[in-house]
């Protein structure tokens, strides 16, 4: 089971995020990016949110760095380390729109994106960028389709009901023979969409059971990835809850974790990683 986190300061939820996180910046953020790489952890995420309604923000938060910038500053302070979305909503971008940035990321980065992609849940935030509601799984599920025949193609074709396109060129493009689509979500059809659309699922806001039961009643393809989020560890000062933690997402089924690291510091944040490695020895990352 490899181990990635849900990197620091780019996204801070209420309840989630340390104080730390608030004032830090650039610096900090290459500090933690470099010592992850270092140590080996398996990826970096970043979320997406264009705006949050101020209504929304006391429970989603209101810091949401843009990941394209994001991880494309991430992968110049790094050199193995991948870099996830989670997630980009689908229905704010054209497919060729998002096979061109994250091309451009993972010709820059040496192959090392990760898509993580969702039908997004923020009504407002859809209404305010002029995006469809109403239909956003239909849109998802083709946008996946999309991507699919286009990431890594410089004359990328496609002829479906929502989008329709080829005889262009879009260049540079990915590197990866195969980019890595991990669906988010958290109902039974993000879990459907995964599997029959996707390379993995990152559900989130489910309870071990619901994810139990939902994982035993399909067959998941060869090499597909779950990959499951922790609460708050603090390995430094609870090992033992740490590995718990850990033994217990693997148990359900996880190829792979997106740890939250809590921390006073972005130096507190580093000595928890290389805690939280030493107790994840037995996992390759």
């Amino acid at each position: 089971m490899r181990i990635g986190l849900s990197t620091p300061v780019v996204m801070q939820m209420p309840g989630v995020a340390s104080d730390w996180e608030r004032s830090a910046g650039a610096e900090e953020l290459a500090q933690v990016a470099r010592t992850a790489d270092e140590l080996g952890f398996a990826f970096l995420t970043c979320a997406e949110h264009v705006v949050v309604p101020e209504a929304d923000a006391a429970v989603r938060g209101a810091t949401y760095w843009d990941p394209v910038a994001t991880l494309s500053f991430l992968a110049a302070h790094t050199t193995r380390i991948r870099l996830a979305t989670s997630v980009i909503v689908l229905g704010y971008h054209h497919p060729l729109e998002v096979a061109k940035r994250y091309g451009t990321l993972d010709r820059l980065s040496g192959g090392r994106v990760v898509l993580g992609v969702g039908v997004g849940s923020l009504a407002a935030e859809f209404d305010l960028l002029g995006a469809a509601w109403a239909d956003r799984g239909a849109r998802a599920d083709e946008a996946i389709r999309a991507l699919r025949s286009s990431l890594g193609q410089t004359r990328p074709r496609y002829d479906g009901e929502y989008y329709r396109y080829g005889d262009l060129v879009v260049e540079p493009c990915a590197v990866q023979d195969r980019i890595p689509i991990w669906v988010g979500g958290r109902t039974r059809r993000s879990l459907r969409r995964a599997v029959t659309l996707g390379d993995g699922w990152m559900p989130f806001g489910l309870g071990a059971a619901q994810v139990s039961e939902w994982l035993g009643a399909v067959e998941l393809p060869d090499d597909f990835e779950v990959v499951l989020a922790t609460p708050a560890l603090n390995p430094l000062d609870d090992p033992d809850d740490t590995r718990r933690r850990l033994d217990r997402l693997r148990d359900l089924g996880a190829t792979a974790v997106t740890a939250t690291v809590s921390a006073a510091s972005a130096g507190h944040y580093c000595e928890q990683l290389a805690a939280l490695r030493e107790l994840a020895m037995g996992d390759t990352p």
